[in-house]
């Protein structure tokens, strides 16, 4: 389908403009006035609309969405161990499709058309996302603490993920490596995932440095911080992408700068587990490359990506005291253009330009939050939007949602076969729960 945005505020890399922008098939061919419309199969009316490259969020556990408000007010630890991992249990193939497909509802109505995700039964996500059009980079969750069997399972399920879905769905879908984090996993597994990444030349997704208590048990494990640790045994590279680092040292700055790390930032879900603040001006001040995350819905408790925008600028501003830091430019460049470049996608999305994909959203401003228009359209976006503000998705050429209604999916449906899996996993841990307690 070749497909005319006409007449909106354009938000390019050179500048904000007024104008339209030409689709052929999954790419942007031209940018202007005066557009032709011959041969142009769809149009749509940008007026009063900002159109922005479609929201980039690096790192989260889409199907979590079922365990969205499953429990809150907790430390990290409690959270997981008495609650998330346990639900987890009762996981399958058909939970895991149906949460996806919630999560992707979520993103595609909140402007998001690329994420990066780590979790379990990912061919079932893939498959979630191939239906939803949406673009996703998945990694398996890579956990073997210490045990080989469960090792060698781990890396079984990551290559699999690889050779099954690796550029499936037009290319929309790419896969990563995605080891937990250096406490639930073995020098040996964090070993052998950067042999296997340069292997199949492809990226790593980890967790590093979240909590001050990962911190300490990494340093009594191994003798050094998360970064030097990894730094040390060879797993440090540009095609890394290391979620929340939130604590850490001016050395592992320095490391993560040189080794070309790059960092997704989850203000929501650091601040809502009390895990920290993320020095995030400082690494952006050091040139490294910061991205935004939302984490899994059930910590956050949602996928909006511009709420994570607001909340990284404020987050940053109140704790340097320094209200000029992170500014609403800056910060809509994380979650666009650094989100591409932390992902290794920048050649293709992250930015309107053209001959780049066609992944674009359309915000209303017709709307009493957005009314009047700010100066600057950077600043309306970022501290006055939010994702109910998104009319229109577009993903790979292929427009998602119009006027606020999914085209792709059924979300009515979706809605109700989530509510339903979820009461289902209940009643199974709570059968769990009174064997153990027998």
């Amino acid at each position: 389908m070749n497909i005319l945005i006409k007449n909106s505020k354009i938000l390019t890399p050179e500048e904000i403009k007024e104008g339209s922008i030409l689709i052929k098939d999954d790419i942007i061919v031209e940018i202007g006035d005066n557009i032709s419309e011959d041969n142009v199969d769809k149009i749509i009316d940008g007026t009063g609309k900002i159109t922005l490259p479609g929201l980039i969020n690096t790192h989260t556990h889409l199907s979590m969405a079922l365990f969205r408000g499953l429990t809150d007010d907790l430390a990290l630890d409690t959270w997981l161990n008495d609650h998330i991992w346990p639900m987890e249990a009762h996981l399958n193939e058909r939970n895991c499709y149906v949460g996806a497909l919630l999560g992707a509802c979520e993103l595609i109505k909140s402007g998001t058309t690329t994420f990066s995700d780590m979790y379990f039964y990912m061919q079932d996500v893939a498959r979630a996302v191939y239906e939803a059009g949406i673009r996703g980079v998945l990694s398996h969750g890579m956990i073997d603490f210490g045990i080989e069997e469960k090792r060698n399972q781990e890396f079984i399920e990551n290559i699999s993920l690889f050779e099954d879905c690796n550029g499936i769905a037009d290319g929309r879908i790419k896969v990563f490596f995605g080891p937990h984090s250096p406490y639930t996993c073995s020098k040996e597994l964090l070993e052998r995932v950067r042999e296997e990444a340069n292997t199949y030349q492809t990226g790593i997704h980890i967790h590093v440095a979240e909590t001050k208590k990962e911190i300490n048990n990494v340093i009594e494990a191994t003798g050094k911080r998360p970064f030097e640790y990894l730094d040390e045994i060879g797993l440090l590279g540009p095609d890394v992408v290391a979620a929340h680092s939130v604590w850490l040292s001016d050395e592992e700055i320095q490391i993560i700068k040189e080794r070309g790390v790059k960092i997704s930032h989850n203000p929501c879900s650091n601040m809502k587990l009390a895990s920290g603040i993320s020095p995030v001006a400082k690494l952006l001040e050091e040139g490294i490359c910061v991205s935004l995350g939302t984490d899994g819905a059930s910590s956050n408790n949602n996928l909006d990506l511009i709420e994570e925008m607001k909340t990284a600028s404020l987050l940053q501003k109140v704790d340097t005291l320094n209200p000029e830091v992170l500014t609403a430019e800056e910060t809509l460049k994380m979650g666009t253009i650094y989100g591409a470049q932390a992902l290794g996608l920048d050649d293709e999305i992250g930015s309107i330009e053209v001959g780049k994909k066609a992944d674009l959203i359309l915000i209303d401003t017709n709307a009493p939050n957005l009314t009047p228009d700010s100066a600057s359209l950077a600043s309306n976006v970022v501290y006055a939007a939010n994702g109910s503000n998104v009319d229109t998705t577009i993903c790979n050429g292929k427009i998602l949602m119009e006027n606020r209604e999914i085209l792709v999916l059924d979300e009515e449906k979706i809605l109700a076969e989530a509510k339903k899996v979820l009461e289902e996993m209940k009643q199974l841990r709570a059968e769990a729960s009174e064997e153990e307690n027998e």
